[in-house]
């Protein structure tokens, strides 16, 4: 049986993923399995297991559509035996029904784009299937569907290869980095990013308990908070962006990873590494790491979990307290 994943991105859905990825490559009757991705996040499919055959495309550039067509009918020639739409948007919906007819995805309850569901065959959830690792554990399940009760959460994983090794020492020893405690400043969405004095505080009290506290950045404005941060407090900042290998080196060497709910965290829960993440806008029931080692500080506003990327009462973040954060130190 040959079977193609289609999940474009993002970065932490991808690494969600993992576990739904590894009940098809557990399949007895599967000779082969396929990802598609977007381009932009190429980059994060080389934390696939290597049997896993990764196609490309360009859908955020209008120039390039005719390259991705190229990609379609490349796949199409494959004759895959089913695809499974992890995305549920309307072009990843598209690109699943264009390779073959026998295409699978989330039913119009739960699509994050409810015209997805006309173009896969929907399936449905179990009324407990919660977080979103179940929820992608029960669509690859149509390959042979003999499970009714509700899949278990089973937390992604990522194997600390001889390979992954050699490269989390080559990171750790050139930044020069031992007993620290990573707080990353990236939040995707405006609503999901916490006030500099809350950074501030942990920075300091992370120091007091005889960590190095760390700033990591993802982007420019980013790296600018990092640096004026960093001013104000005993923290270093990583000096500049990693490959996705380097960084799952960098995070299997950390005490523990504070942050929000974002691709950063979630794969330094693969990497087996405890994490404090905090939670307003989004729902920590849907997609946080689960488990004794990582730890959920809720804002639980009256309005939310709301979703949104901005908000113009904005109270989310300004209710997270940083000893609740600090409880990590002690998984």
């Amino acid at each position: 049986m040959k079977v193609l994943i289609v999940k474009l991105g993002a970065f932490g859905d991808i690494v969600h993923c993992l576990p739904a990825l590894q009940d098809v490559l557990n399949h007895p009757e599967v000779s082969e399995v396929h990802w598609l991705v977007d381009q932009c996040y190429a980059d994060v499919v080389a934390l696939l297991p290597a049997q896993v055959q990764c196609h490309h495309v360009q859908l955020k550039k209008p120039r390039k559509i005719g390259v991705s067509w190229q990609i379609v009918r490349s796949l199409r020639q494959k004759k895959f035996d089913v695809v499974l739409d992890l995305q549920g948007l309307l072009k990843s919906g598209l690109l699943a029904r264009l390779v073959s007819g026998n295409a699978y995805g989330f039913d119009r309850l739960f699509s994050p784009e409810k015209g997805n569901a006309l173009l896969v065959k929907p399936v449905h959830f179990h009324a407990d299937e919660k977080h979103v690792v179940q929820q992608y554990r029960r669509i690859v399940s149509v390959i042979s569907p003999t499970q009714s009760a509700a899949f278990d959460y089973v937390a992604p994983h990522i194997a600390m290869t001889g390979k992954l090794q050699i490269i989390a020492q080559d990171v750790l020893y050139g930044l020069r980095l031992n007993n620290f405690v990573l707080m990353h400043l990236g939040g995707g969405w405006e609503t999901k990013k916490l006030p500099s004095s809350t950074w501030l505080i942990l920075a300091e009290k992370i120091a007091d308990a005889g960590f190095t506290p760390v700033y990591s950045w993802g982007n420019r404005e980013e790296q600018v908070l990092a640096y004026e941060l960093a001013d104000q407090s005993y923290a270093v900042i990583l000096p500049q962006r990693l490959d996705m290998l380097r960084l799952a080196g960098l995070l299997s060497g950390a005490k523990a990873v504070i942050g929000a709910d974002t691709g950063l965290i979630h794969l330094a829960a693969a990497m087996g590494t405890p994490t404090a993440s905090f939670w307003g806008p989004s729902a920590s029931w849907r997609s946080a790491p689960q488990g004794t080692k990582h730890i959920h500080a809720e804002s639980n506003p009256s309005c939310g979990p709301c979703f949104k990327r901005s908000c113009v009462n904005f109270i989310c973040m300004d209710a997270i307290v940083a000893d609740d954060l600090l409880r990590v130190l002690n998984v």
